[in-house]
C-alpha cells in the first residue's frame, strides 16, 4: 500500500500511529488492534465502506471519546480513505472502549451519509461484541438461533447488549422485554396457554413449569435451591426494572441505573434466558 496521508493538522506522532494502524489488506490485524479480526472487519465494512459515515462524520463521531483523530479540515489527493480514519479512531481507544464505541454505534439513530446498515449485520456486530464479555449474553446466543421464527427474541436480545454503556435505563426494559419473549415463544412452541397481560414472574413460572424446571417439581434439595435462586433472579429483574429502568416515570430526586446496574440486570437475565432455551431445546415437549 501506498503513502497514508493524515488529515491537515495531524502531527507526527499521529501519523505514525495512523500509519502502523493501516494493514495492507485493508483491515488491522487483531494482534495490533485487540479486537477479533472478523468483527474489525465486520464493523468496518458496516460503518466506513458502502454504508456508514463519511470523513467528517466519522471524525464528528469520535470526538465524543478521543481527541486523536482532531476536527476535520478536508483532504488532499492521496489521502486516507473513511476505513483508514475509522480505523484510526479505534486504535486511539483502549480495547473496552472500542467495544462501548462500536455497541453504541449499532444503536445509532442519526444521520450518516451512506446510510445505516442492515438489522441483521447490527444484530451480528453487537452479539460479537457483548458475547465473550458478558456470560448470560453468551448463555442466550448460543442458543437463540435454534429458536423457531425468533425475531421479536432476538430484536429486544439485540437492543438490550447495545444500550449497557449508553442507555442503562433501555438495557434493562430490553432485558425484562427479551425475557418475556423467551417465556412466551416456549409457550407457544409447546402450546402452553398464556395471557399476554401476565407479569414477567408468572410467565417464568409457566414456562419453567411446562419443561418441568419449577422447584417444586424437584425433589432434590440442591437442584430445587439452584431453580428457586433462578426464580428469584426473575423475580429481581421485575423489581429492578420497576425501581430503576424507563419503565416508570420518576420524582425529582429519583436516580436513574448506572451502567453497572444494566450489566448486572443484562448478564442475571441472559443467564435465565439461556437456562430456559437450552432446556427448551434439550427437553422437546410432550406435546403434538
Amino acid at each position: 500500500m501506498g503513502e497514508v496521508l493524515a488529515p491537515i493538522g495531524t502531527d507526527s506522532m499521529e501519523l505514525h500511529a495512523i500509519q502502523c494502524f493501516v494493514s495492507n489488506n485493508g483491515y488491522v490485524s487483531s494482534k495490533t488492534n485487540g479486537l477479533p479480526y472478523r468483527v474489525l472487519k465486520l464493523a468496518t465494512d458496516m460503518f466506513a465502506r458502502e454504508t456508514g459515515f463519511s470523513g467528517p462524520e466519522i471524525h464528528e463521531i469520535f470526538a465524543e471519546y478521543t481527541d486523536a483523530l482532531g476536527p476535520y479540515q478536508g483532504w488532499g489527493g492521496g489521502s486516507m480513505s473513511r476505513w483508514q480514519i475509522f480505523q484510526a479512531g479505534l486504535k486511539s481507544m483502549p480495547l473496552q472502549q472500542q467495544k462501548t464505541f462500536l455497541l453504541e454505534l449499532c444503536s445509532y439513530d442519526g444521520a450518516s451519509r451512506y446510510g445505516m446498515p442492515a438489522d441483521e449485520e447490527i444484530e451480528k456486530l453487537s452479539s460479537l461484541l457483548l458475547a465473550d464479555g458478558t456470560p448470560g449474553a453468551k448463555a442466550a446466543s448460543q442458543g437463540l438461533e435454534k429458536l423457531e421464527d425468533s425475531q421479536a427474541v432476538t430484536k429486544s436480545w439485540t437492543a438490550a447488549l447495545g444500550k449497557v454503556t449508553s442507555d442503562p435505563d433501555g438495557a434493562i426494559t430490553a432485558t425484562r422485554t427479551t425475557l418475556e419473549s423467551v417465556c412466551k415463544h416456549i409457550c407457544d412452541e409447546r402450546l402452553v396457554d398464556y395471557e399476554n397481560s401476565w407479569d414477567l414472574a408468572k410467565l417464568y413460572k409457566v414456562a419453567a413449569s411446562a419443561m418441568e424446571v419449577s422447584p417444586d417439581q424437584h425433589s432434590e434439595q440442591i437442584i430445587k435451591q439452584i431453580l428457586s435462586g433462578a426464580a428469584t433472579v426473575v423475580s429481581g429483574l421485575a423489581g429492578m426494572r420497576n425501581a430503576l429502568s424507563d419503565a416508570h416515570g420518576r420524582g425529582k430526586r429519583s436516580v436513574g441505573p448506572a451502567p453497572r446496574h444494566a450489566k448486572l440486570a443484562v448478564n442475571a437475565g441472559f443467564a435465565i434466558a439461556g437456562f430456559l432455551i437450552d432446556t427448551h431445546i434439550e427437553k422437546p415437549s410432550r406435546k403434538s
